[in-house]
């Protein structure tokens, strides 16, 4: 399965995307979230009311696999060309290359949408990720020590950046 496309996310994926979620929730620290999360709270992290952000979800033949976000870094009007970039593939669809189209579809989405910078946070430990995100360009600009605690440990959180515009 190497052909994958992209489709805006609503209401209808919502349910399906969560579940994605949901095993990063409660199986590894790629999110800081701990406890499970409702539909309504999922809807509110994929569906925007400013037509700036989007969501994606990724299908390979009819499963969705995945789903890439391009959302609000921070609220002040000085970070209205910076986005955030969020990325989570079901689990057992690692490594088929899928992270790296969904990025570049990302992009080229915010290039669209005029953005000039993109940031990626990302804990520390997950290593595919950074790596996904080192091979499509970004450079670490920070590291934050111990600002996360889930299953008892401390996290680290790193910030990735690419200049697109």
């Amino acid at each position: 399965m190497s052909n994958y496309k992209f489709e805006k996310i609503t209401e209808e994926h919502v349910e399906a995307v969560r579940e994605i979620y949901l095993y990063y929730i409660n199986n590894s620290t790629a999110t800081f979230h701990k406890k499970e999360i409702t539909t309504q709270e999922m809807s509110e992290l994929v569906l925007f009311k400013n037509p700036k952000y989007e969501s994606y979800i990724i299908k390979a033949e009819e499963d969705i696999c995945g789903y890439v976000i391009l959302t609000q870094y921070k609220t002040r009007e000085a970070f209205d060309k910076t986005a955030e970039v969020t990325i989570y593939l079901k689990n057992g669809y690692e490594g088929k290359g899928i992270g790296k189209k969904a990025i570049t579809f990302i992009e080229e989405r915010a290039k669209e949408k005029e953005f000039h910078t993109l940031v990626a946070l990302i804990c520390g430990e997950n290593t595919g990720s950074i790596a996904l995100f080192e091979k499509c360009g970004y450079i670490k600009c920070a590291h934050y020590k111990e600002v996360g605690n889930k299953f008892n440990r401390w996290l680290d959180l790193l910030s990735y950046q690419k200049i697109i515009g």
